[in-house]
């Protein structure tokens, strides 16, 4: 699915001050816990390829928190490749305390002002502070109509990340006391949309959120000592915690270690749950477990129902392949139940460099990414799976290549995923309807055999199959209830989302961050208030 990506994910590490030296902090040294957090980060690249960066807090130093933030792949980003350039980077980043960041741009530029964390300096060290944000606010313009509507008030770069980090700030000079659940709590009523988030201030506060509805994941390990955080829960096994210490931070909850105390507290009642499917489709490593659903497991039972509807008749020259890395799972699972061979006849290029890449169309993009293997594929049936179809390019771009290069008699199209038929408003980048491939052949939510027999001559196929949207709730072992699937089924969890979709099916677009059927409607949220303070 070289055509999807996530917005970011997030990192935090703290060691608490006069406990007991967790065996797992680098150099058995409390004061170097934040050099986990880089390791943290390679764990979550999946989550954001475009900018990586954190923050520590130095009690000893003369800048209490520092910061440090780039365009690039985390090893990029602080030098991992460069030994002496690593630990120079490192040494000015070494505390007890410290954020992460890695980001894929929903909204904003592709420039290093657009990194987080988001540091915000001040004389007073209470709110001289740095945050990291996992998600995208749905109501993101009128938050920004209602700041800016002073004209003494402005924004200096177009993302929901600034908007937040103004909503802080304001709310810290309004009530001082450094209440953090109070200030999330006033915050969440203003706020429509996905939002995570870790912050980290000059006097060693620190607190880390999940939003109501819980679209993304959030885990958690606390040792007695030692409080790790980060958006999948393989980041923090590879830490060294054992599994049972890992957990899910529920929604609508918040960790937060003030004067050396670690402690979770409610900061929002959670009026539904609305996980994204798509972490476990597509987006999480295939070894997290997030929310106590096995990412492996999940993929393993979407090849299981896709083998439900096959009517395909295999013979000794039928195979199975997936499209690498994440379709893997569901490839071998669906080729189990068939009593198929799985084999890898797209080889996928790791190591072609990111700005190369970025400057090219998606046609060429797929190209450059996937290698067919003729001594796999020439003369096979193939049965190729994939996490999903969004935009198509990437899908007619391997068919050609499976048959051109690979020599492939026919290629049989499976799609580990219901049809995408309507943009996401909370963090994952297809912002309008009219960009995805679906819509074109589906007049409305109901696909038929017929439709699909369309999609495959229009995709070079010779045969099409989705997931239907019954068995996306089974395969992920939830309630469907506790899933959002909006951009299967249309069905937004929020009311800025819905209100957003409406409109893009009225002018053709949406704009979110910046960028140019009726569902559950949770609760409006509240209009924003902005009061001019000091601060």
């Amino acid at each position: 699915m070289a055509e999807l990506h996530h917005e970011c994910g997030i990192a935090a590490v703290y060691h608490l001050p006069n406990k007991p030296i967790s065996p797992l902090v680098p150099r058995h040294q409390a004061d170097h816990a934040s050099r986990l957090i880089p390791r943290l980060l390679l764990d979550i690249q999946n989550r954001g390829q475009l900018a990586a960066g954190m923050t520590a807090f130095l009690p000893d130093h003369e800048k209490l928190i520092n910061t440090h933030r780039d365009v690039g792949m985390v090893a990029e980003v602080f030098c991992l490749n460069q030994k002496e350039q690593a630990e120079k980077i490192l040494d000015q980043l070494c505390g007890p305390a410290g954020i992460g960041h890695v980001r894929y741009a929903t909204c904003g530029k592709d420039d290093p002002n657009y990194a987080q964390p988001f540091e915000r300096h001040h004389l007073q060290k209470s709110k001289w502070f740095s945050f990291g944000y996992n998600g995208q606010l749905a109501n993101y313009q009128k938050l920004k109509a209602a700041l800016t509507r002073e004209n003494d008030f402005h924004l200096s770069r177009d993302t929901d990340t600034e908007i937040i980090l103004h909503l802080l700030s304001k709310d810290f000079s309004l009530h001082p006391e450094r209440n953090y659940a109070a200030t999330m709590s006033r915050l969440s009523s203003h706020f429509d949309g996905a939002y995570n988030l870790v912050f980290l201030n000059a006097l060693g506060d620190m607190f880390v959120s999940r939003d109501p509805l819980g679209f993304r994941p959030l885990c958690y390990a606390f040792d007695g000592s030692l409080f790790v955080a980060a958006s999948e829960s393989v980041a923090l096994a590879n830490i060294g915690f054992e599994e049972s210490m890992i957990k899910s931070l529920d929604p609508g909850h918040m960790i937060i270690i003030q004067n050396g105390e670690f402690k979770i507290e409610k900061y929002a009642d959670s009026p539904g749950l609305a996980h994204c499917f798509f972490e476990w489709i597509y987006f999480a490593n295939v070894a997290s477990t997030l929310d106590e659903r096995s990412v492996y497991v999940s993929r393993t039972h979407l090849g299981q129902e896709l083998a439900k509807r096959e009517h395909l008749v295999g013979d000794s020259d039928t195979i199975v392949v997936p499209v690498p890395d994440t379709a893997k799972a569901a490839a071998a699972s669906l080729a189990f139940e068939l009593g198929l061979p799985c084999l890898e006849g797209l080889m996928r290029n790791r190591y072609v460099g990111r700005t190369f890449i970025e400057s090219t169309d998606r046609a060429d993009k797929a190209r450059i990414k996937y290698t067919p293997l003729p001594e796999v594929l020439k003369g096979k049936k193939v049965l190729l799976v994939e996490d999903t179809i969004v935009r198509s390019t990437t899908m007619r771009v391997l068919i050609d290549q499976i048959r051109k290069r690979g020599g492939a008699k026919e290629v049989h199209v499976r799609v580990a995923c219901p049809p995408i038929i309507a943009p996401c408003f909370y963090g994952i980048d297809m912002s309008s309807t009219s960009e995805l491939f679906a819509p074109h052949f589906m007049k409305d939510a109901n696909l038929t055999t017929e439709i699909e027999a369309k999609m495959a001559k229009d995709l070079g196929a010779d045969s099409l199959h989705y997931l239907t949207v019954e068995a996306l709730a089974k395969c992920v072992n939830l309630p469907r209830n506790h899933l959002c699937q909006a951009c299967v089924d249309g069905c937004y969890p929020t009311a800025a989302g819905e209100e957003l979709y409406q409109l893009d099916i009225a002018t053709g677009h949406t704009e979110t961050c910046g960028v140019k059927k009726p569902g559950r409607l949770l609760e409006q949220s509240q209009p924003l208030k902005v009061v001019v303070a000091n601060t």
